[in-house]
């Protein structure tokens, strides 16, 4: 159990009580995913040029979480974390999905858009999906993965983020489309909300889940002259390019957020908006060029087991539970997305599988958040330092190799650069900590082994 820490001088008054017997409809839900965003790339996050003014209000109208975490440092099995509450490597998801590698979200793992849907709620998914290798219908979609309407590409937009010609709308392929990404998925998303208000015109419509993945802030990054003229004192084009990225994100996630005030959808929405892991290196790859992301005080970026890897951006509103302008650095992470949707939705998670997530919704009440065991990540191919696992416990955070048996232990509250290795000064702390991760480690690996995804290395250094 992980005690409440809060960055302001309140705690047990910091938020607002939830009453789970509350008479109060179920409240819509949505997720909004960003990809490769670092952890310093809001103006709510600290970035001193990027403008994000919808999603710094959506901090100040919410809670903003200083201690976000996603499943994974890289894309798919960040994606299929959130998607299941489970960890990735429980489910055969290792690393980034190439095309036709056979690897996918495999039938028998339940999603929240599955529970919801059976719930009674309405659910779409649009942008990106990469949980899946293929296309054709030989693997699962969206639809086969509980949503009622999507709108997707497999991996990135292409052939970038303006005027893509590669997504797929309820299993046929779309052509080419006009406009930046991000806001054709937010198009995408209040045009089928229209469409549904009026086919439930005679009756109370179900509450929905949005689902929207957007492609930016990933290569290949592209933005529109509007979002450019924003930045007019940038001398290096390919930054600034990204940092008018980030802007063209944000400002669809304010169209979005026009249309649920304008439907008066507002108060009884739950907002979830986060990244799938940390801030992609500049050139490590050959079209990596616009790749400025910023970490901000962490070490590392995406691909490595250090904060910047899987430490994200953090926010969710929820009008008259989170109460407005407050902060918290009680570690949550995308695997909590499942547990908390079930809970907002009066509904029980799986019990017929380990779940690693935890409900969120005790925080909203000054309660401390209960978890079935500490945060954990395995990433096998991390780059740049031996680290390929990692465990919070608290503000506790151990490092160690493949082989388990070698390790570094930082206090993130006093050190979130993690620069002093304590292991030394805790000898049986980095014992505890190490039998927890020896324990965690060999029950996921051998769910991973009878996942039915293949174990081959699936490229990460590369390219994703």
């Amino acid at each position: 159990m992980n005690p409440l820490r809060f960055f302001l001088p309140l705690s047990l008054s910091l938020f607002l009580s939830f009453s789970a017997g509350a008479a109060a409809p179920r409240p819509n839900i949505i997720v909004l995913l960003c990809d490769d965003l670092g952890y310093g790339d809001l103006g709510a996050f600290g970035h001193p040029e990027i403008r994000t003014p919808h999603l710094d209000q959506l901090a100040r109208d919410g809670v903003k979480f200083t201690d976000c975490y996603s499943p994974s440092p890289v894309c798919s099995p960040s994606r299929a974390g959130l998607m299941t509450g489970r960890n990735p490597n429980r489910l055969g998801i290792r690393d980034w999905i190439p095309p036709n590698s056979g690897i996918f979200l495999r039938p028998g793992e339940i999603t929240v858009a599955q529970l919801l849907k059976k719930a009674g709620y309405r659910t779409l998914h649009a942008g990106k999906w990469h949980l899946n290798s293929r296309t054709d219908g030989s693997e699962r979609t969206p639809g086969e993965a509980g949503f009622d309407h999507w709108f997707y590409t497999q991996n990135n937009a292409g052939p970038g983020h303006l005027n893509p010609r590669n997504f797929n709308r309820n299993g046929t392929a779309v052509g080419s489309l006009t406009g930046a990404s991000s806001h054709l998925v937010v198009a995408e998303a209040t045009g089928w909300l229209d469409a549904s208000r009026t086919a439930a015109a005679a009756q109370p419509a179900a509450p929905f889940f949005l689902n929207l993945w957007f492609h930016e802030t990933h290569e290949p990054v592209a933005s529109t002259e509007e979002f450019l003229a924003q930045y007019p004192n940038e001398t290096n084009p390919d930054r600034r390019q990204y940092l008018a990225n980030a802007s063209q994100m944000d400002a669809a996630v304010g169209q979005l957020l026009r249309y649920l005030d304008d439907h008066g959808l507002r108060e009884n929405t739950f907002i979830f908006f986060s990244s799938d892991n940390g801030p992609e290196t500049l050139n490590r790859y050959r079209g990596a060029q616009r790749s400025h992301g910023s970490p901000g005080p962490l070490r590392g970026m995406k691909l490595h087991v250090t904060e910047a890897g899987y430490r994200v951006p953090g926010i969710i509103r929820w009008p008259g539970h989170a109460k407005p302008g407050t902060a918290s650095a009680e570690p949550i992470c995308g695997l909590d997305f499942l547990p908390t949707a079930c809970a907002l939705a009066g509904i029980t998670p799986p019990a017929d599988r380990a779940l690693d997530g935890a409900n969120l919704l005790p925080l909203f009440a000054g309660q401390p958040v209960v978890r079935p065991h500490p945060l954990y990540w395995q990433y096998d191919f991390a780059l740049g330092e031996p680290w390929t696992h990692a465990l919070r416990d608290g503000p506790w955070k151990l490092l160690a190799n493949a082989s388990l048996d070698q390790v570094e232990l930082y206090n993130l509250a006093s050190d979130v650069g993690e620069k002093r290795n304590l292991a030394t000064n805790h000898p049986d702390r980095v014992k505890s900590m190490t039998a927890t991760m020896r324990r965690l480690h060999a029950d996921i690996a051998a769910e991973g082994a009878r996942s039915g995804n293949p174990p081959a290395r699936q490229n990460a250094a590369k390219k994703e």
